[in-house]
């Protein structure tokens, strides 16, 4: 999905709660240094959201609860950013081949929001599974301009 947008980046992370720390860090440092930094805060909280789902999704595959599916060790999360100068798309692959959900939680409920900042935040978002390949992406497209400072 990325091999039309010019500014690309990858990485590879543990599912661990760490992993939500770094992918947020080094999105906010490729978009720097792409001048690009008018998108980071947006990116980053969708980095954040989507990279926690992607943790939370991968602990049942590391304990087996997925359809019999185990992994030995620590599961891994995939990140991709990339970008075209104008737009930001990022994407994380999970394990899991549950798609999220969106949900209303209840006023007082500390959690079951993050789909609903991911619909507010960003131009279009969305999940696909990879052809021939377990688990799924889960996408979002943020919409912004370069920095006029060079």
């Amino acid at each position: 999905m990325t091999s039309g947008w010019p500014l690309r980046s990858y990485l590879e992370l543990g599912a661990m709660p760490s992993a939500v720390p770094c992918a947020r860090l080094h999105a906010r440092q490729v978009l720097w240094e792409r001048k690009m930094s008018e998108v980071a805060e947006t990116v980053e909280l969708l980095v954040s959201e989507i990279i926690t789902n992607s943790v939370q999704a991968s602990v049942g595959l590391a304990s087996g609860q997925w359809d019999g599916v185990s992994s030995e060790g620590v599961p891994t999360v995939r990140f991709w950013l990339a970008a075209d100068r104008e737009k930001v798309l990022i994407q994380v692959w999970d394990g899991c081949h549950w798609k999220p959900e969106r949900r209303e939680p209840a006023l007082e409920a500390e959690s079951g929001r993050g789909l609903q900042l991911v619909e507010a935040l960003s131009s279009e978002w969305g999940t696909f599974v990879p052809n021939g390949r377990n688990g799924k992406v889960v996408w979002a497209l943020v919409a912004g301009t370069r920095d006029q400072a060079t």
